[in-house]
């Protein structure tokens, strides 16, 4: 079949998009940022559409010649009038497929109570759905709960809170029951949903086979882990609003995310139905249960084998235009921090230190000052800097790393980062590796464009503070570099010596 798949740079779409090119499926993506794709594995393999599904007319063309639509896309942690953009881009996609002859619609919403009052990305989810089912296309809307999986937010939230607290105060919807479903379960229906005959449309209910309340959850990862059950004291003062300023707080997951997912735990998560089962039998295997599936989960993790992670969702209302051409920045005030290092290390392990900057790495410099930033940052509702990066060795646009993000990389020379912290005004921060003799040498630039007199007067407050971490930052890199060659030259002696 011909598949159009939107969303595809989030963390379902990134795994769902390689496993229907194995299906032998010919996949067309749309998306926003092409650069974010340029260098995913499976990017040579696709259609790829550069469009803003709330462009009615870039649907349109994205739509042509297509069978199937997958529809995964929602605002997470959208702010301000999210819901109507959500209502916008459903009704383009709606209209864009019927007048196409899309044969199905396959879209990914929430398990959610019968009436009652939902929140606000619960409420636009099974709104989204509505309009789909609605659109004369025909569609099939999985509703999904807690979603299990490396690199997942709610497995990682699940992770951090069970691993930072040996005793845990929490809210009362802890005792909440939850059905969740492995990441490999979902992607199982969402294959199979694409053929289902025309006259299925209709919503489904999907979850795997465990049905317990959150703190159970909490406590089956503390088994898996090798870590000890944690005593959970359910308070009935934390409101949503107030659980997610804790859950900010005491994990890497963000406000923005934190505060839907609490908000959707309010009532018990489970299927009021099965009647998936009738038109899409479960895996030859079986559905994966909840502990089995914290055991892949982790296996991935501790492998380097995490395909997609929350933390390359994009940051609403950071950043996300690219750093203007240099040096023609004229009408701009502009600021700059310029480092250059030589070193004896050759520019390869210099270029591996770089790629490798960021998450369990850190920043090779203060490292207190580096916490206390991303703990304000935290504290304003920012990613701060625990949010890590995907993966440890290796990056690509529009990688997250703490509270940057990959804007470009030129592997093995130059790497820009731009920030996604808050700040008043806009940041970016070069590395670059260039072969120097025997050597190397390295260069570092932080560059801020300040916003208003704050922005001025945010860059001469921390000049000093610059003057030690950069300073710092540009030494240590130079340094490491070598201790990263001589690890490399007494490996290969080792191995002929062998």
């Amino acid at each position: 079949m011909r598949i159009l798949v939107t969303g595809a740079t989030g963390y379902i779409g990134g795994r769902l998009v390689p496993r229907l090119l194995d299906e032998g499926h010919d996949v067309r993506v749309v998306v926003r940022r092409p650069e974010r794709l340029r260098d995913v594995p499976w990017a040579a393999g696709v259609d790829l559409v550069d469009g803003d599904l709330t462009d009615a007319a870039a649907v349109a063309r994205a739509m042509r010649g297509i069978d199937v639509v997958y529809y995964l896309v929602h605002s997470m942690g959208g702010r301000g009038d999210f819901e109507q953009s959500e209502l916008r881009i459903a009704r383009n996609v709606a209209a864009a497929a019927r007048a196409a002859g899309v044969r199905r619609i396959v879209y990914l919403g929430g398990l959610h109570p019968e009436g009652g009052t939902l929140s606000r990305h619960l409420r636009s989810r099974v709104r989204v759905g509505e309009i789909l089912l609605e659109s004369g296309v025909p569609t099939v809307v999985l509703q999904a709960g807690v979603i299990i999986g490396s690199g997942s937010t709610s497995f990682e939230m699940i992770r951090h809170l069970t691993e930072v607290l040996p005793y845990m105060p929490a809210p009362r919807w802890v005792r909440n029951f939850i059905q969740p479903i492995a990441v490999r379960d979902v992607l199982h229906y969402l294959i199979r949903a694409a053929e289902l005959p025309p006259e299925v449309n209709r919503a489904f209910d999907i979850g795997g086979p465990d049905v317990l309340r959150y703190g159970q959850l909490m406590n089956g990862y503390a088994v898996e882990a090798g870590l000890r059950q944690r005593p959970i004291a359910a308070l009935p003062v934390l409101t949503p609003w107030l659980a997610g300023q804790w859950v900010n707080l005491v994990t890497p997951i963000p406000r923005r995310l934190a505060v839907p997912i609490i908000e959707s735990l309010q009532f018990d998560c489970v299927m009021r139905e099965h009647d998936i089962d009738a038109v899409i039998p479960p895996p030859p295997e079986g559905l994966v249960g909840y502990r089995r599936s914290v055991r892949l989960a982790l296996e991935k993790e501790r492998s380097g084998e995490v395909e997609t992670s929350w933390r390359n969702a994009e940051v609403e209302g950071a950043p996300s235009d690219p750093l203007p051409s240099d040096p023609d920045w004229a009408g701009y005030t502009v600021y700059v921090d310029h480092r250059e290092r030589r070193s004896n290390a050759p520019v390869e392990s210099l270029w591996s230190v770089i790629e490798g900057v960021g998450g369990e790495n850190g920043w090779y410099s203060f490292p207190l000052a580096w916490a206390i930033r991303g703990w304000i940052d935290k504290l304003s509702g920012g990613v701060g800097l625990r949010r890590g990066r995907r993966d440890p060795d290796t990056l690509y646009p529009g990688d997250a790393v703490d509270f940057w993000r990959v804007e470009a990389i030129e592997r093995p020379r130059f790497l820009r980062l731009r920030a996604e912290m808050r700040v008043p005004g806009r940041a970016w921060l070069e590395m670059s590796a260039e072969a120097d003799g025997r050597g190397s040498v390295y260069r570092q630039r932080a560059v801020f464009f300040p916003k208003g007199l704050a922005g001025r007067l945010y860059w001469w407050s921390i000049v000093p503070i610059h003057g030690i971490v950069f300073a710092g930052m540009a030494n240590r890199i130079a340094v490491e570099a070598e201790t990263v060659a001589r690890a490399g030259s007494r490996t290969d002696a080792s191995s002929v010596g062998t």
